[in-house]
């Protein structure tokens, strides 16, 4: 899936750039086997950077749950449940969303999850738009 996300041979500013970061050696090995079986069967040099994880950072806010920030409306609701914008970005029912919203998941995943959100009934019909 990761592979399938991105182009694997394109090289994008720091900020931007698709890399694989691993804690320990079983994966590296895991990101190092997948990488070169990508390259055997696509026959292409797979630039995509794979490094120690040493130091995180968060993005900026607006970058925080991307998809759903554009959609007003629906983030408003989700981000109405949290005391801080902090919570939003923490929150799994905005991260679940947040795929919906940007194409990922189904109808039929969306239905068995979608009373588990609180949306309003609004909501539930605006989140609904964005699935096949």
């Amino acid at each position: 899936m990761f592979w399938d996300g991105h182009n694997p041979t394109g090289r994008a500013p720091r900020q931007y750039m698709s890399i694989i970061l691993f804690h320990d050696e079983d994966q590296q090995k895991a990101a190092l086997e997948s990488k070169t079986a990508l390259e055997e069967k696509m026959g292409i040099v797979v630039t995509t950077e794979i490094a120690v994880l040493d130091k995180f950072y968060l993005a900026e806010d607006y970058h925080q749950k991307y998809y759903l920030q554009a959609v007003k409306d629906l983030a408003a609701e989700i981000e109405a449940y949290y005391p801080s914008f902090n919570g939003f970005v923490d929150s799994t029912a905005a991260a679940r969303l947040n795929g919906f919203v940007a194409g990922y998941g189904d109808s039929e995943q969306l239905a068995a999850e979608i009373e588990s959100y609180g949306l309003s009934p609004d909501g539930e019909k605006r989140l609904a738009g964005f699935v096949n």
